[in-house]
């Protein structure tokens, strides 16, 4: 026996409104009946009374009440009022209540129907009643002489029909606008029912409620950041992970324009572009996934997903790094393989004096090409990083030269952040002279020790940054060169840097003369000095230059030596 499928929770809602409403236009109909009903009652007893206390107030009525001789004329006045005010009827009695004037001749002389001893000692009654006449609103008040002695009673009467007929009119009336509002309260019932299953999606409550859980394990057990945005570009959801990633706190319903997002991001978001970009934030590298959300052809959003890449870019740069280490050695070792050779011939056939000579011409060349000046710096990692991007610019057409003036006296300690600042400025810095028209295409690096700070300087040759690009060079997306993927290696440097504590500038844009000139300073990018060992190092670096100054041949170690020193 299959189960009967409940009532789904709109029409469970809409069954519910529309009780609710008929409810509670009943009872109101009902209470205003009620009310209707006092009030008309209460309106023409009143309306009884003031007949009754202006028909008592009438001098000569009480005068022929007082006379025995003119109280057949108490009748015929009382009639004639009677007519002018439309009562169903208006009785006079004396002080003993016996009827003077009455609609039906027969009854006058005859005592009242009900007690008149109230009104006889002074008092006033309104009440509706039923009399010889049938039903009537009944005002009832004393009849006075001149000096306020009660000489009888004036009872008026209203037809209790008419009251049940304005009743009836008034409660019509009631009624239709009673219905009209019941008919719209069922149309707004209605609608209101429609527009929470458009909003709901259709869905049910306790499938939103399992939506509601999904949610939130998914948000909240997942290790990436996830940041979804409405239709109208207002944050719906915002994970603790994508709020620690962005370094930003964010509450829902804020704008997307309000938040201090990544250039890039923040465009993807506004545009409702699907994208996969790295962008960069103060300390970290994020893959972030944009990815718009429709359903039922309706546009709900979209969301963002946050990866931190931070990690996988320092190994990705570290392994650069080695890589290119790695062939500069490679390039090395083969040419010091040629050289063993070429000098173990000159030994093997006698050429003694042109042994000592091709040995004293080695050693007056340069470290790995780099220049004289790559002896005054005294780690090889620095070397063969430039090494391997002279080996790369040199198949561009750009040369590399390193500063005469460089000196670095100990280790690199954070070779992945120099890696980064070092090479994205080479970098730049050889597209810039590659694409500049000033031939030949340089680049020349500088890099000075101050203890532990390494400062960097990177020239080119190119044409200089333009004057509209200056501001916000280091800002991520922005790039003087064509093209997707750009603008993002002088953030990273900058970021780099800024980990260490220290900063990158563009200290000159470059002009007519020579093209842009960076600067970073790197605290704690070198090793301390060992105590003791920094006069030896000084000392045996200014011999070293002085040597070369005086055309003799520097007692630099080869690249291969101090890498094995190390």
């Amino acid at each position: 026996m299959s189960r009967r499928r409940p009532m789904r929770f709109a029409r469970q809602v809409l069954a519910l409104q529309i009780g609710l409403i008929v409810l509670v236009a009943g009872v109101g109909f009902a209470l205003a009946g009620s009310l209707l009903e006092r009030s008309l009652v209460h309106q023409y007893g009143q309306r009884a009374l003031g007949v009754a206390r202006a028909v008592a107030a009438d001098a000569e009525l009480a005068a022929n009440v007082a006379d025995p001789a003119s109280r057949p004329l108490v009748a015929e006045r009382a009639e004639r009022a009677r007519r002018a005010t439309g009562a169903l009827f208006i009785v006079v009695t004396d002080e003993r209540g016996i009827r003077l004037s009455h609609p039906d001749p027969v009854r006058i002389g005859r005592p009242v129907s009900t007690d008149p001893s109230r009104v006889l000692a002074g008092g006033e009654v309104v009440n509706v009643r039923r009399g010889t006449l049938g039903p009537s609103a009944r005002g009832k008040v004393p009849l006075r002489d001149p000096s306020g002695r009660v000489l009888g009673q004036v009872s008026v009467g209203f037809d209790a029909q008419e009251i049940d007929s304005t009743f009836l009119r008034l409660m019509s009336t009631s009624a239709l606008l009673t219905g009209g509002a019941l008919v719209v309260g069922v149309a707004g019932s209605t609608l209101l029912t429609r527009l929470l299953k458009r909003r709901t999606l259709g869905l049910e409550p306790h499938e939103l409620t399992g939506l509601l859980r999904q949610r939130e394990a998914v948000l909240y057990g997942i290790g990436e950041g996830v940041l979804a945005v409405d239709a109208a570009g207002r944050v719906s959801v915002v994970n603790a992970e994508a709020q620690r990633l962005l370094r930003i706190s964010v509450e829902p319903g804020t704008p997307v324009r309000a938040l201090d997002l990544p250039p890039r991001l923040r465009a993807a978001l506004l545009e409702q572009r699907a994208e996969d970009l790295l962008t960069v934030t103060e300390d970290r590298v994020l893959l972030a996934r944009y990815r718009p959300v429709r359903r039922g052809g309706t546009d709900l959003g979209g969301v963002v997903t946050l990866r931190d890449r931070t990690d996988l870019e320092k190994l990705t740069r570290e392994l650069e790094a080695v890589r290119g280490t790695a062939d500069v050695l490679r390039a090395q070792r083969h040419e010091f393989t040629n050289r063993l050779h070429a000098l173990s011939g000159l030994l093997q056939t006698g050429h003694h004096e042109d042994a000592v000579e091709y040995l004293q011409v080695l050693s007056a060349g340069s470290v790995a090409g780099l220049g004289p000046a790559a002896a005054a710096v005294r780690d090889s990692y620095l070397v063969s990083l430039l090494s391997a991007k002279k080996a790369a610019l040199g198949e561009k057409g750009v040369s590399l030269e390193l500063g005469e003036t460089s000196w670095v006296a100990t280790g690199v300690a954070a070779p992945v952040e120099v890696t980064t600042v070092v090479g994205n400025l080479v970098d730049n810095a050889g597209e810039a002279a590659r694409a500049g028209a000033r031939r030949p295409a340089r680049v020349e690096v500088d890099l000075l020790s101050d203890g532990t700070t390494l400062h960097v300087s990177v020239a080119d040759t190119g044409d200089g940054i333009p004057a509209e690009a200056r501001d916000g060079v280091f800002a991520e997306g922005v790039s003087t060169k064509e093209g997707q993927g750009r603008g993002l290696g002088l953030a990273l440097t900058r970021q780099a840097a800024g980990s260490l504590g220290g900063e990158v500038r563009l200290t000159d844009p470059g002009g007519a003369e020579h093209g842009a000139v960076f600067v970073a300073r790197l605290p704690g990018a070198l090793e301390p000095r060992r105590a003791g060992a920094a006069p030896e190092d000084s000392e045996s670096t200014m011999d070293s230059n002085a040597t070369r100054d005086e055309g003799g041949a520097a007692d630099a170690e080869p690249p291969e030596e101090q890498e094995a020193n190390r």
